[in-house]
């Protein structure tokens, strides 16, 4: 049986390179950097660590790579207080996702609303809710199927700056769009 390659790549959205061991019952290697490379064979140890070219992994993982769909394009819009209006800044943003969505053949987008921890956390779902809905009719306005579109909020359910209950805090109150 002829080795097996096993190559570490580089997350396509971020850049960022994790770590992996493989190993077997003879041995182990770490790869932990981009295009870290090893070969393991049925009968010993996984091979030394080596670092693949970017000729090379094209050559050899480009057709597969290739295939792979595109990576999801994440948004964050934000909104004026105790409000489903959008602020400005978050308005001008708008054209782009729908550039994102309709270049895309079979597209998905995923709208999911959040608060601060103002208020009732019952009352923070729906608003959630209320500003995920108003942002996929804004889509929907543009031109985007309303099937493609799923709705769902975190009302304060999933801060992205940790606040005590009761702060106001405008980074929370947004809404995260991804587009698949």
């Amino acid at each position: 049986m002829p080795p097996t390659l096993i190559v570490l790549l580089p997350d396509p959205e971020s850049g960022t390179t994790g770590r992996a061991r493989v190993s077997d019952e003879f041995g182990s290697a770490d790869l932990a950097a981009p295009r870290a490379a090893t070969r393991v064979t049925a009968n010993g140890p996984p091979g030394p660590v080596s670092t693949m070219s970017e000729a090379d992994v094209k050559r050899l993982f480009g057709e597969a790579l290739a295939a792979l769909p595109p990576a999801p394009r994440h948004f964050t819009l934000h909104f004026r207080f105790e409000s489903d209006a959008l602020t400005e800044e978050s308005t001008a943003l708008v054209p782009e996702i729908l550039r994102t969505v309709k270049g895309l053949s079979v597209p998905e987008v995923i709208v999911v609303g959040h608060t601060d921890t103002m208020g009732d956390p019952k009352a923070n779902l729906a608003l959630g809710r209320k500003r995920a809905i108003s942002v996929s009719h804004i889509l929907v306005e543009a031109g985007l199927a309303p099937s493609t579109i799923e709705v769902t909020s975190h009302g304060e359910g999933d801060l992205l700056v940790k606040t005590p209950n009761n702060t106001s805090e405008p980074r929370n109150r947004r809404v995260e769009i991804t587009v698949r």
